[in-house]
């Protein structure tokens, strides 16, 4: 019996359609397993296999009470599930959501002029060679309205020394994010949701834990200074890269956002940047001065 329904299941398996349906349940779980990996939810998923294994093991042994009681625990679990993770669940669903997304919708893609990105990393570098600091989100595909209304709104050109300039200390507007969206800084003096992922560092202050935060309930990126070690950080899908320079920045903002049209112009291009923006902090370091905030 068992080798005949073995036989019909193979057989079925030649169809094309049924090819397909494994290979998108395979896909399903796979990104699953990676959005839960390094979380808090991968514990709560070994624990709900646990669940299910001895559940498994109560009516194989016809253990009534045990049974019984587990028969009304999925109900109550993915009630506990939507409430404890709704954060991952979230980012879980906008990362399939950028994933799929058609490229005509894909807005943040090469969404920045000439030029642009490299206004960025020269504030930030130049920020960072006087541990002044500083913490800028950049908009993507899901909109930051609500942050952007809770600051100062400027709706400014991007420049080098707009950025430089919020982020002095002895700037009113150094407190907080600038948020930047397309090629304009929208607001300054943001204040974004804090993470609650406990398995970053202890070292990591409120600039950074809001950095991270951001990213993890949207699917915007972040360029963090921190004003206790200088250290450049990059921040994606709530994930931080610490201690980066110029063109590891500048790399990491093409890899997320899509060169910008300063960088299309051939190979030999892309290796005289870096040495060109170096040049450029050097001659504008001396420019930022303030004192330090109690902010790490």
């Amino acid at each position: 019996m068992f080798q005949q329904s073995f036989n019909q299941y193979l057989e079925s398996m030649r169809q094309p359609r049924n090819l397909v349906d494994i290979a998108l349940v395979f896909l399903l779980v796979y990104s699953l397993l990676r959005a839960i990996r390094g979380t808090r939810a991968a514990p709560m998923a070994a624990g709900l296999g646990a669940l299910a294994l001895l559940y498994w093991a109560a009516a194989r042994y016809d253990l009534a009470t045990l049974e019984t009681i587990l028969r009304l625990s999925p109900f109550v679990v993915s009630v506990a599930v939507v409430v404890l993770f709704q954060n991952e669940i979230r980012q879980a669903l906008i990362h399939f959501g950028n994933r799929f997304r058609m490229p005509f919708l894909a807005r943040h893609k090469g969404q920045f002029g000439e030029g642009v990105y490299d206004e960025i990393v020269l504030a930030a570098t130049t920020l960072a060679s006087t541990k002044t600091g500083a913490l800028i989100v950049i908009e993507r595909g899901v909109t930051l309205r609500d942050a952007i209304e809770g600051g100062v709104q400027l709706n400014a050109e991007l420049t080098y020394d707009l950025l430089v300039t919020i982020f002095n200390t002895e700037a009113p507007l150094h407190d907080g994010a600038v948020i930047i969206s397309g090629h304009r800084v929208a607001a300054a003096a943001c204040f974004l949701p804090l993470t609650l992922n406990r398995m970053i560092s202890k070292d990591l202050g409120t600039r950074h834990r809001a950095a991270i935060g951001i990213t993890e309930d949207t699917d915007a990126i972040s360029v963090v200074v921190s004003e206790e070690t200088g250290l450049i950080s990059f921040v994606q899908g709530g994930q931080i890269a610490r201690g980066l320079d110029g063109p590891r920045l500048l790399a990491a903002i093409q890899e997320a956002l899509g060169p910008s049209s300063s960088s299309r112009g051939g190979e030999a291009e892309k290796h005289a940047e870096p040495d060109a923006l170096q040049d450029d902090v050097r001659g504008h370091s001396s420019e930022v001065r303030g004192q330090r905030s109690g902010v790490g």
